[in-house]
């Protein structure tokens, strides 16, 4: 049997060892964390927070791939009582209908949006500035990027256009993105897997073929001492709350004025916080310049608007920095296919969300870990029975 190695567990990991297995190599996946799933860990104990939040988009190429694998299991959706909750955070007050400008510019097809400009600079050409703005910072629900309208307008159109879609993409697996991982885990151990966590690698294995990085773009920089591997990314400040329901508190917060996303994830899934609770996740993408308090100071004053008494009826909280985790960001000039390359030469492949595989949050490292393997297989002469990467629409810009 011919073998393939896989470093890292998370979503990306995971998905490219029973992708390889699928096609009937032999693997064995290493991770240095006692558990499974990176960024795609839920917290374990009565509030299961993911780390920042997650949604699955059901217009993505990992949706159909999952479902036909059942390993997504029980998924929901916003209901729509609860989305019409929605609110947009505006001149210092809540709203609840987005600027006129903005909308018009939320039917452009996200193909008339150029790769070469600036979003805001085009969308202000489009709509005036102040619709712009709005759309810029509308957009970091996406992102997790402090300045979406110096990217390009291309790149943050595309997003714009799958976050506001109707009816809504966002799907979410009951009971946090660990009961996905655990099904994924469970999946490739049935096909013979090998699964070693607690393994932390400081060079590539030898003797079992080839490897797929499947880390953060940090660590296989590291790994693979190549500089070249770096691109830019977010940095945001996450502040997750539980709080004693009560009525007429809001679904979700749009942060208009500068970029910044709240959402009570108990509105579509109430196993994540005890009964009589509410579970609530924020994420405020911070500049170089800025620190964890000043991201931590904006969390609350949102708060303070859609949750009247918060402090009062908190019964947890918990704050952290995610830093370079948050998805690539493609500057003007530049797309997907810019990105550090999947194929690194000599046997060794790239898969998770910064690198060059076409797709919104999760959808690049799925997309990412299924170029890997189909590239390790053809390497190999091995064609096998894994997604073909027409399948994926790689040549979409």
């Amino acid at each position: 049997m011919q073998r393939i190695s896989v470093i890292g567990g998370g979503f990306a990991g995971l998905t490219a060892a029973i992708s390889a297995a699928e096609a009937g190599l032999g693997v064995t996946l290493y991770e240095s964390h006692h558990t499974l799933g990176g960024r795609a860990r839920t917290a374990e104990g009565p509030y299961r927070t993911n780390e920042g939040p997650h949604a699955l988009y059901s217009g993505g190429p990992h949706w159909t791939w999952l479902r036909q694998r059942h390993l997504t299991g029980p998924v929901v959706a916003v209901p729509f009582l609860e989305a019409a909750r929605l609110r947009l955070h505006r001149d210092g007050a809540l709203h609840r209908v987005p600027p006129l400008a903005m909308l018009r510019l939320l039917r452009r097809p996200a193909r008339q949006a150029p790769v070469d400009r600036d979003f805001l600079s085009w969308a202000t050409d489009e709509v005036g500035a102040a619709g712009a703005r709005a759309a810029a910072h509308f957009s970091a629900a996406a992102l997790f990027h402090h300045d979406p309208g110096a990217l390009s307008a291309a790149f943050v159109q595309e997003r714009l256009r799958r976050t506001t879609k109707l009816p809504p993409e966002a799907r979410y697996p009951r009971g946090g993105w660990a009961s996905m991982i655990d099904r994924m885990a469970a999946r490739a151990w049935n096909l013979g897997v090998r699964i070693e966590t607690s393994v932390r690698m400081d060079e590539l294995p030898t003797g079992e073929g080839p490897v797929i990085v499947a880390t953060s773009l940090d660590s296989a920089r590291r790994l693979l001492a190549d500089p070249t591997l770096t691109w830019d990314s977010g940095r945001t400040v996450l502040v997750d709350v539980a709080v004693r329901t009560r009525r007429g508190d809001v679904f979700a917060i749009s942060d208009l004025d500068a970029p910044g996303w709240i959402e009570r994830f108990t509105a579509q899934d109430h196993s994540l916080a005890p009964a009589g609770e509410q579970l609530i996740q924020t994420q405020i993408p911070v500049a170089p310049g800025e620190s964890k308090a000043d991201g931590v100071a904006r969390a609350e004053r949102l708060l303070d608007l859609g949750f009247p008494g918060w402090r009062g009826r908190t019964t947890w909280r918990r704050e952290a920095v995610a830093s370079g985790r948050t998805g690539a960001v493609d500057r003007p000039g530049t797309t997907w296919r810019d990105r550090p390359a999947v194929d690194r030469g000599d046997g060794v492949y790239l898969a998770g969300d910064q690198v060059a595989a076409p797709g919104v949050l999760s959808e690049v490292s799925f997309t990412s870990a299924i170029e890997a393997v189909a590239l390790a297989l053809k390497a190999m002469g091995t064609p096998g029975r894994t997604v073909r990467p027409e399948r994926l629409d790689l040549k979409r810009t």
